[in-house]
């Protein structure tokens, strides 16, 4: 008896260290394109009920709504990236220039009258004004170069060289393409593991987990973009340069949930502060309400997608953006839903339980 016990504790014990190492040699294989696959399954399944939409407008049939879907994907990732590079190395020599301009533009010594003399806080902008105009911009450029370089290098290690970008660009819409194409049948595989693993409650914590997806996406992307286009269109009619550029910047900072205020507010001083100061004004109100635009827009938008508190969204999207980087926007928030749902799930399925052994009990002592 003791040798049989002894030996099926070994097989079992091989076994599971076989499924571990198949597992993870798995990974290893696949991890080049681990983080293409997450991107292309929170697109997919964000853009599922609009792609069943243009299917049923195009007869139904799926190759040509995979094919528009596929087209509108590399319109969004692609070709602005692709713009966004032509547009820097075509423009090289004029933002040399521009940069050399600015560093040697000395802005006045006395801030504007109108300025200097708003209650509360002139006197203090009207000091902070003489101490920059008495340092120059190269003395501000100087104190900011610790800054910039942290930044630079946290950004070069967080997106890498621009072709590698570029290439998982395109394998993210390729993925994206074939999800499209079969989505039913993955959606189903995933159901059944989920299912055989967890029973009942593991296929709806897969159903709540779209419904994160989609209500993130929804809230994030769509207040992205909103608030990226709203910025872009004040810097074009300021008259900021490279208004283009700094919307694609704007952008990017509302995606990581940081906000277009670090682009609009450094726009619309330096409008200030050379001189146009009706423009500097209203850039500055316009930077107030586009920057304050995801507080109204964001809690209604994830609401539509995922009827889960608005605080868990929020703590998932800023918690997995620091955990794993930019796609942990979509990953934090489905992990903390799938484990409050069954959380709750669990807690909720013990009251029963525990108001039935108290009536019992109570009966026993009457």
């Amino acid at each position: 008896m003791r040798d049989f016990r002894q030996s099926d504790l070994t097989r079992t014990t091989l076994a599971v260290l076989f499924i571990g190492v198949l597992i993870g040699a798995s990974f290893w294989i696949l991890r080049p394109f681990i983080g293409s696959l997450i991107w292309a399954t929170m697109v997919v399944v964000s853009t599922w009920p609009l792609m069943r939409r243009v299917q049923r407008h195009l007869w139904g049939l799926r190759s040509l709504a995979v094919l528009v879907m596929t087209l509108a994907l590399v319109l969004l990732f692609v070709v602005p990236l692709t713009v966004a590079i032509g547009t820097i190395v075509g423009n090289v020599d004029l933002i040399v220039d521009w940069a050399q301009r600015v560093s040697t533009w000395q802005p006045p010594d006395k801030p504007p009258a109108w300025l200097a003399n708003l209650p509360f806080a002139g006197s203090a902008i009207g000091t902070a004004w003489e101490h920059a105009a008495a340092a120059g911009l190269a003395g501000l450029m100087a104190k900011l170069a610790p800054f910039a370089g942290n930044v630079t290098k946290w950004f070069v290690t967080e997106v890498g060289s621009v072709g590698y970008l570029l290439v998982q660009f395109l394998l993210t819409v390729v993925i994206a393409a074939v999800l499209y194409a079969g989505g039913e049948e993955f959606a189903e595989g995933v159901r059944r593991f989920a299912r055989r693993l967890a029973g009942p409650r593991g296929e709806g914590a897969v159903h709540l987990a779209g419904g994160a997806i989609r209500g993130v996406a929804l809230g994030v992307g769509v207040t992205a973009v909103v608030q990226s286009v709203l910025g872009g269109l004040g810097l074009a009619v300021a008259g900021v340069p490279f208004s283009s550029l700094l919307t694609a910047l704007m952008f990017m900072l509302c995606i990581a949930q940081v906000g277009p205020i670090l682009v609009l507010l450094p726009a619309a001083l330096w409008v200030l502060w050379t001189g146009d100061t009706g423009w500097g004004i209203f850039l500055l109100v316009w930077s107030a309400v586009v920057g304050t635009l995801d507080n109204f827009l964001r809690p209604v938008l994830i609401r539509m997608g995922a009827d889960l508190p608005l605080l868990l969204i929020f703590a998932g999207v800023i918690g997995g953006l620091f955990a794993f980087g930019l796609v942990g926007i979509f990953v934090g928030p489905v992990v903390l839903a799938v484990a409050y749902t069954l959380l709750d799930a669990w807690m909720t399925d013990g009251e029963p339980a525990a108001a039935d052994g108290a009536g019992d009990q109570a009966a026993h002592d009457s």
